[in-house]
C-alpha cells in the first residue's frame, strides 16, 4: 500500500485516475486550471512563455493571456497591434514605456490600460522573472463618445465599494466605473467567509476571471466547480453563473466583462 508521504520516481507521475482533471470546456462557459493550460511562444515576445487562457478560437470576443517573462525578456520591440490592452503584475518587476503613459515602473499589483493603437514596449527591470497578464480586445467606438484614456495604477489605490448592501462583497474597480468612453471594465471582488451572491446572474456580458485568492464552489449554466487560487473561468453571454466561497479565508477574483455597448447584428435584416 502507497503511504501519504509516497512520492514517484522522478521523471513519473503519482499513481492515479488517469485523465481525470477538474477542467471542463462547454459552449458557453470554460474552467481551466491552470496546470493544464499548455505553454506557447509568441515572436514578439522574447524568453516568455505564453499560456493562453481566452480567445476567438474559445468563442470570446476578448483575449487573455498570461505572459511569464524571464529575467532577460520582455517585448522584442515596440508593440502595436491596434487593440487595447489592460496588464496586471502578479510577480516580479517590470518597465512598461508608451507615449501615454512614459516610463511605468511595475510592481505586483500594478496596472496599466493602454487604449487601441498605443504603442508599447515591456522590459524586466531586475534580471528576475515576471509575471504578467494582458487582457486585449478591439476597441468598439461609438459616434459622440471620446476614447478612453490611459491608466497607471497600483490595487493598492483602490478604494472598496459595496454597490448594494451585501455583507462581506466589495468591488475594486480597476477602470472607471459607468464612464461610457471604455467598452470593458476589470474589477476585484471579494467575499468574505459566508458572503455570496444575491441571486444566480443571467445576463449579456461575457466574464474573463482569475482567481487571486483562497476558494469557492462556482455555479456555471447547470454544473457546479470547485474553484481555487489562479484558475481560470471564461463566461460567455448569458451563461447562468453563481458564487459562494467555501474556505475560512477571504476569496477573491478579478473579472473582465464588456460593458456599455449596445448589441451587435452580424448580419442585417432586409
Amino acid at each position: 500500500m502507497f503511504g501519504h508521504d509516497f512520492q514517484p520516481a522522478p521523471g513519473t507521475f503519482r499513481p492515479g485516475a488517469i485523465g481525470e482533471a477538474r477542467c471542463r470546456i462547454k459552449h458557453n462557459y470554460a474552467l481551466m486550471p491552470p496546470e493544464g493550460v499548455m505553454a506557447s511562444l509568441l515572436p514578439q515576445w522574447r524568453d516568455t512563455v505564453v499560456r493562453f487562457l481566452a480567445g476567438p478560437e474559445l468563442g470570446a470576443q476578448f483575449g487573455q493571456v498570461m505572459l511569464e517573462i524571464e529575467g532577460s525578456g520582455g517585448t522584442r520591440q515596440p508593440l502595436n497591434d491596434g487593440l487595447q490592452h489592460f496588464y496586471y503584475l502578479f510577480d516580479g518587476a517590470l518597465t512598461l514605456s508608451s507615449e501615454a503613459t512614459g516610463t511605468v515602473d511595475m510592481t505586483p499589483g500594478s496596472f496599466v490600460f493602454l487604449p487601441a493603437g498605443e504603442t508599447h514596449e515591456v522590459r524586466t527591470t531586475d534580471g528576475a522573472p515576471a509575471r504578467l497578464m494582458d487582457i486585449r480586445k478591439p476597441y468598439f467606438a461609438v459616434e459622440g463618445i471620446d476614447t478612453p484614456p490611459a491608466i497607471v495604477s497600483h490595487r493598492d489605490e483602490l478604494e472598496k465599494i459595496n454597490h448594494n448592501g451585501t455583507i462581506g462583497r466589495t468591488w475594486e474597480h480597476m477602470l472607471p466605473f459607468g464612464d461610457l468612453r471604455y467598452d470593458f471594465e476589470v474589477n476585484i471582488l471579494s467575499f468574505e467567509p459566508g458572503a455570496n451572491f444575491p441571486e444566480i446572474e443571467t445576463h449579456i456580458n461575457e466574464h474573463g476571471l482569475v482567481m487571486l485568492e483562497g476558494q469557492g464552489m462556482y455555479l456555471l449554466g447547470s454544473d457546479w466547480h470547485e474553484v481555487w487560487q489562479e484558475d481560470f473561468i471564461w463566461m460567455g453571454a448569458y451563461c447562468p453563473q453563481f458564487f459562494y466561497p467555501t474556505g475560512w479565508t477571504r476569496s477573491a477574483y478579478m473579472l473582465y466583462k464588456n460593458v456599455n455597448r449596445d448589441t451587435v447584428f452580424t448580419h442585417q435584416v432586409r
